[in-house]
């Protein structure tokens, strides 16, 4: 099928139907982009910052004349504005490529510091995760179980499909040296109580200080959240949070919070080269990238609140036009766990039905781009979702998931589109059309 063209504020390019879906003279199908938990289109406002970085500011940020002034002056800018997004200070934000480097940034350093202070003891470096983390947490710890390093996956409750603290604290051993668990999960939408586990893991430090016990640190990676929700990292009190660009309208390459950059939090750097990000991350500076970054993140601090309310009424939409069109009986929402909070964005659901696997709806829409679950799990052909499995959701209504997240420009409108495309789309598939 061709891909659907980057939906835009305001409108959306229509592109051809796929090949023997209708005539080959008829009228080309309007798409409707749902997939905004994969990645977002570019902010205009974005796309002109960049421009104009890569137009006025393409010296490089380490040469003393103006070019080169002006592009350390627009890094200077986009960290300061990434700072006051998340609520933190210029001097702990570091560049990186995105979300990936940043995890396996936070992930190497803790180790070597672990390995760096306890080297004499032999101790066992003991990592905490949960069973629904991004890959990019998931694969490090699994690689590092090859080099003699111990992990805990803690299962998500099946009851509200978090990462308990109780169950977190319950896993810590005395050579655990970090908890990692993400702020919202990227195909549910479920928020984690990151709040109430930092302030228990500062208790529990609190004790093992006392018996001569290294500090667990705690990291975040705020991708999902990001643009979604207020990310304030003094309500978290993580040490380390991860920040995604392109899933809040900007440029794909990320950076990282870490709480007293080098002070109070170590960091070790995975590459070796010119000095720059103050040695933590060297490499000439992507100054074009970087100003899209601080561009996408200064809507963000602008805008949030409008752009929750929006996706939240939308997201509510849609959930009820399904149960209007489908019937209770027939949708099975696989994220609405009583009191648990989610992303005002996102929408997991199931059609009832052994025709109905997610992917075959999928399809034969004519309208909906979307997808099942995760984009870095589409080489799992028809396997139901492990994130879903965690959360106790059955193999067979994990199977037939499909996971709609709605955007800031989208409308109801659309989502009557997509839900009538829904229709067609599984009458097709029981025979009835």
């Amino acid at each position: 099928m061709e891909a659907a063209a980057a939906p835009t504020r305001g409108a959306r390019r229509r592109v051809s139907s796929p090949p023997g879906s209708r005539g080959e003279n008829s009228p080309p199908e309007r798409k409707v982009y749902m997939d905004y938990n994969a990645t977002t289109p570019l902010e205009p406002e974005v796309i002109q910052a960049m421009t104009v970085a890569m137009r006025e500011a393409w010296g490089n940020p380490s040469s003393p004349y103006p070019a080169g002034r002006k592009a350390k002056d627009i890094i200077s800018a986009a960290r300061e504005s990434l700072a006051k997004m998340i609520g933190g200070k210029p001097q702990d934000i570091i560049f990186t490529s995105g979300g990936t480097e940043s995890n396996n940034l936070v992930i190497r350093s803790v180790l070597r510091h672990f390995r760096q202070v306890h080297t004499s003891e032999g101790a066992t470096p003991h990592f905490v995760t949960c069973t629904v983390e991004h890959d990019s947490i998931r694969l490090p710890l699994e690689h590092l179980v090859e080099e003699q390093v111990a992990v805990t996956f803690v299962p998500v409750s099946t009851v509200n499909g978090q990462a308990e603290a109780d169950d977190i604290l319950a896993a810590v051993r005395p050579a655990t040296c970090l908890v990692t668990v993400m702020l919202a999960n990227n195909e549910t939408g479920i928020i984690m109580p990151i709040p109430e586990l930092s302030r228990r893991v500062a208790a529990l430090n609190q004790q093992r200080a006392a018996s001569g016990l290294p500090a667990v640190l705690l990291h975040t990676d705020a991708a999902q959240a990001l643009g979604k929700r207020r990310v304030d990292v003094r309500d978290l009190g993580v040490d380390f949070l991860t920040i995604v660009g392109h899933k809040f309208y900007g440029p794909r390459i990320g950076a990282l919070y870490v709480r007293g950059l080098g002070e109070r939090t170590p960091l070790y750097p995975m590459l070796f080269g010119g000095g720059q990000e103050r040695s933590f991350r060297p490499g000439t500076e992507n100054t074009p990238m970087i100003a899209g970054l601080g561009k996408a993140a200064e809507l963000v601090m602008e805008n949030c609140e409008a752009y929750e309310a929006h996706m939240r009424a939308i997201r509510d939409y849609l959930e009820e036009r399904l149960v209007a069109e489908f019937g209770k009986k027939k949708i099975h929402f696989n994220s609405q766990f009583p009191g648990t909070e989610r992303l005002c964005n996102t929408c997991n659901f199931s059609f009832g039905g052994p025709q109905l696997q997610g992917r075959l709806v999928l399809a034969r829409c004519r309208t909906l781009t979307a997808s099942v679950g995760a984009a870095c799990h589409t080489d799992r052909g028809d396997l139901p979702s492990p994130v879903l499995l965690s959360c106790g959701i059955p193999v067979d209504v994990a199977r037939n998931a499909l996971r709609l997240s709605v955007g800031r420009s989208t409308t109801r409108a659309e989502v009557d589109l997509v839900v009538q495309d829904l229709k067609q789309a599984v009458a097709l598939l029981e025979g009835r059309a």
